[in-house]
């Protein structure tokens, strides 16, 4: 049975000596977001930032996006909701939240204005 998805994505350039702090936050942000019906809820760092081509392997487009600078990472992160109308829904509500509220008018440990971020309705989806 396919179940349809939508999905918010996030590229997100990071410096390095933040990335505690931000798991932090975003461990944080997450549990609110599921808390409000978000189907999951992903973070995850740059390991690879090449790609492989019949003519070796090349930079990815990741780095170039948000502007990637010396001493930064990049984070794909990710949102999964039931459908666009959904995610609308549920992304009302985390903005209300307080506690969400007060993590965003604190100190970001990554620039806000470099993030590049989209939201994606599913046409495959593949689990096992």
């Amino acid at each position: 049975m396919t179940v349809a998805m939508y999905v918010d994505g996030f590229v997100i350039p990071i410096p390095k000596r933040n990335l505690d702090t931000y798991r932090r936050m975003a461990r944080k942000a997450g549990k609110v977001w599921m808390e409000y019906g978000a189907l999951a809820f992903h973070e995850n760092v740059a390991d690879d930032l090449r790609v492989q081509t019949p003519d070796g392997p090349v930079d990815s487009l990741f780095p170039a996006m948000v502007g990637l600078k010396r001493g930064e990472t990049v984070l794909f992160s990710y949102i999964v909701f039931r459908s666009r109308a959904h995610r609308d829904r549920v992304n009302a509500k985390v903005m209300q939240d307080p506690r969400l509220e007060k993590m965003m008018k604190g100190k970001m440990p990554f620039d806000p204005d470099r993030m590049a971020y989209a939201g994606f309705r599913s046409i495959v989806d593949l689990q096992a």
